[in-house]
């Protein structure tokens, strides 16, 4: 009897040892199995009809700690048992220009808290275009798509694909709205240019392919967008509807050809934007998401994509004003079109309950329903979702975050650094600091020694308030301590143009940092300076272009607008380690070789970029940007 009682107790402890190590996701490369598909399957038949509608919307969720009693939980929690919820989005609060950025341990606890209170396990989504930093501290830092063009290697944007991969399956995410296979051939276009990888479909298609493979490597879905192509536009299609217009040979030959490589590489969903295109659909309030000739025709019949179609967020400007008297219907609209997922409604009540009346009125057939349905619950299954949904939080610093990502970060910010124009006369600049800037560091609260006015860094912003140029100049008081840093935007440049003025009249030399960078949903948005900082930085350049070097973090395009411009370098991209990468390059302290991945009207055509070698050695500046890189992300 005792034995018998030993033996089946060792066999319990087993059994329940085992269930430890299992409850956890384990992510590794996709792959559906047979099991997979059975569950999948098997649980369509049981679902009911609400069930069912409820799979194909997601929702917003944002990443903070949350009492489990705090009405924004509740609320979503609600919405995910009420409404049968599939799917959510996680993002951050935002506060005016900020974005309140959460911590890793957050973002997987109240992940796996929803997946806990789910009948069904959830799908986790994010735009993670710069990787989990965009959203979360103590994450690998990367520049822009386009710092990846300017960098050119393929195998960096597979490292970024399986980087962020890794990092997101850590957290609780399980799929990435990226990559962005949009063809910036609109220097004009205020909501994609730095977001995309440049303007020559081949070399966008190699990038969009190879962070694929890496994305799928570290066990993340991906997602290419934004279908059929939103980089020939001119409005952020937040804020109206964006027109692509050229005829179908040009979309043959620009728009679509990094979405028919991105199908080939096995890319598992493709967003679907909110742009009319005339030369598929002619009717003027057909946007593409709601188009059965764009979706249906074009992305199912002739692409032959047979995976996950979502729309781009349903709340947008570009899709809202066009059922302005029944929001609803938005929804059933980009379904019957051919979307298998509904992204972020404007109003998730009544989208959900337009599509359960569509659905009982026959208006869409239950079986289309159940063809969506079905995709979502395999590709919930190739993940494994159906045997572990959470994740172990107590593993989230063994994979977020490691040193040697972070590098790779920097490493990409750096080697994508691209000198368009100079003069001979200002680079590199010169550190003041002795023994290659060892110096000694002051006291707290010390004040400091008052400025020799040698050099002068302005850096031009949307707003002081944001983290823009804060690292930047950190790193250039690292290699200049006495140098005059001067922050301005719209709000009060014409109110400090004299001062300006006169600290260039008498500085040596002059950085200029223009921070210009894509912003959706901006009123008025557009990627060139606004008035007052634009007329600033001309008037600078009108007394000093000669010793004035002009850093573009950001769009590449500015150039064209200062044809004065006589030194001109570009980072594509304002994340710290661009800006950190930036001050390294005029200093002469890494090589530069970046080559431009656009062309600037009237300035350089694609693939320009002057070659400087290393011609300084950074010295005490390299604890600066370690501090930088670990405290001042993004």
């Amino acid at each position: 009897m005792h034995r018998t009682l030993r033996f089946l107790l060792s066999i319990l402890l087993i059994a329940t040892s085992g269930f430890a190590k299992d409850k956890y996701q384990r992510p590794g490369p996709i792959h559906a199995t047979s099991a997979g598909e059975k569950w999948a399957e098997k649980t369509l038949h049981k679902l009911t009809l609400e069930e069912k509608v409820g799979q194909v919307f997601m929702i917003w969720c944002r990443a903070s700690f949350l009492n489990v009693e705090n009405p924004e939980y509740l609320q979503w929690r609600d919405d995910m048992q009420k409404y049968h919820v599939g799917s959510f989005a996680m993002t951050v609060h935002v506060d005016g220009p900020y974005l309140l950025r959460s911590e890793p341990y957050e973002a997987a606890e109240l992940l796996n808290r929803l997946q806990s209170d789910s009948k069904l396990p959830l799908l986790f989504a994010a735009d993670f275009e710069r990787g989990v930093a965009m959203r979360l501290m103590g994450t690998t830092v990367f520049p822009h798509a386009m710092a990846f063009g300017g960098d050119g290697k393929v195998e960096d944007a597979e490292a970024f694909g399986r980087i962020t991969a890794e990092e997101s399956r850590a957290i609780g995410i399980h799929w990435n709205f990226f990559p962005d296979a949009d063809v910036n051939s609109n220097p004009a276009n205020p909501i994609i240019n730095t977001r995309s990888f440049g303007e020559d479909p081949k070399q966008v298609g190699d990038l969009v392919t190879a962070y694929i493979k890496g994305a799928h490597e570290g066990g993340m879905l991906t997602t290419v967008k934004h279908f059929p192509g939103h980089g020939d536009t001119a409005t952020d299609s937040h804020l109206g509807v964006a027109s692509v217009n050229g005829d179908r040979a040009h979309l043959d030959s620009i728009e679509l050809p990094p979405f028919r490589r991105a199908i080939a590489a096995g890319v598992d969903s493709v967003m679907v934007a909110h742009v009319t295109v005339p030369a598929l659909d002619s009717d003027p309030n057909h946007v593409a998401t709601i188009s059965p000739a764009i979706v249906s025709d074009l992305l199912e019949k002739q692409l032959g994509f047979k995976g996950i179609i979502v729309t781009d967020a349903l709340d947008m400007a570009g899709l809202t004003h066009l059922f302005a008297n029944n929001i609803g219907r938005a929804a059933v609209e980009a379904f019957k079109a051919g979307n298998d997922l509904l992204l972020i409604p404007a109003d998730f009540p009544a989208s959900y309950n337009a599509m359960l009346q569509a659905v009982q009125s026959g208006e869409i057939p239950r079986e289309r329903l159940d063809r969506s349905v079905l995709k979502i619950l395999k590709i919930k299954a190739s993940l494994g979702l159906q045997d572990a949904r959470l994740v172990d939080v107590s593993a989230v610093d063994k994979v977020v975050g490691k040193p040697a990502n972070l590098a790779f970060g920097q490493q990409v910010a750096d080697d994508a650094v691209t000198l368009v124009r100079d003069n001979g006369k200002v680079l590199p600049l010169k550190s003041s600091l002795k023994n290659h800037g060892t110096t000694q560091a002051a006291l707290p609260y010390t004040t400091q020694e008052e400025t020799h006015n040698q050099i002068v860094a302005v850096l031009f912003s949307d707003d002081v308030r944001t983290e823009s140029g804060h690292a930047f100049a950190r790193e250039f008081r690292a290699r200049v301590p006495d140098a005059r840093v001067i922050y301005l935007d719209p709000r009060f440049a014409a109110g400090m143009n004299d001062e300006v003025l006169k600290a260039v009249d008498a500085a040596q030399t002059v950085v200029a940092a223009v921070y210009v960078v894509p912003s959706a949903g901006k009123v008025g948005n557009s990627v060139a300076m606004p008035d007052a900082t634009g007329a600033l930085l001309q008037q600078l350049l009108d007394h000093a272009a000669s010793k004035t070097a002009v850093i573009a973090m950001g769009n590449p395009y500015l150039a064209a607008d200062f044809p004065k411009i006589e030194n001109y370098m570009c980072t594509f991209s304002n994340a710290t380690v661009s800006e950190i990468a930036a001050v390294k390059a005029l200093f002469g302290e890494i090589a530069v070789h970046g080559h431009l991945p656009v062309s600037i009207p009237n300035v350089a055509q694609r693939g320009a970029g002057l070659d400087r070698a290393v011609q300084v050695a950074s010295g005490g500046s390299e604890h600066a940007s370690e501090h930088a890189s670990k405290h001042g992300q993004e």
